[in-house]
């Protein structure tokens, strides 16, 4: 008689994939939004996803750099606004 359920195997390939190409894609996106929105946590956000996703061997590489390179558009967006208002949000 088993008492406990049987162990499951770590994900395969595919399923790790998938996973980095969703990962890419939301890099992509985070990104853009960024640059209108919250760029001081999505910049950031997007550039990990794209480098995780580019490290686990995402299909998509493409979006994955289009994500870290809005992820750092993000960032310097960020810092020329706080150099013309010396401030940490915007003002318009």
């Amino acid at each position: 008689m088993q008492l406990t359920a049987p162990a499951t195997t770590s994900p395969g390939p595919r399923t790790r994939r998938r996973d980095a190409d969703g990962m890419a894609v939301a890099s992509f996106i985070l990104g853009l939004i960024g640059l209108l929105v919250f760029n001081i946590f999505l910049g950031p956000t997007a550039i990990v996803l794209a480098a995780v996703s580019l490290w686990r061997g995402t299909k998509r590489r493409g979006r994955a750099f289009l994500g870290m390179g809005l992820g750092v558009a993000d960032l310097l967006v960020l810092l020329t606004f706080i150099q013309l208002d010396n401030t940490l949000s915007w003002s318009f």
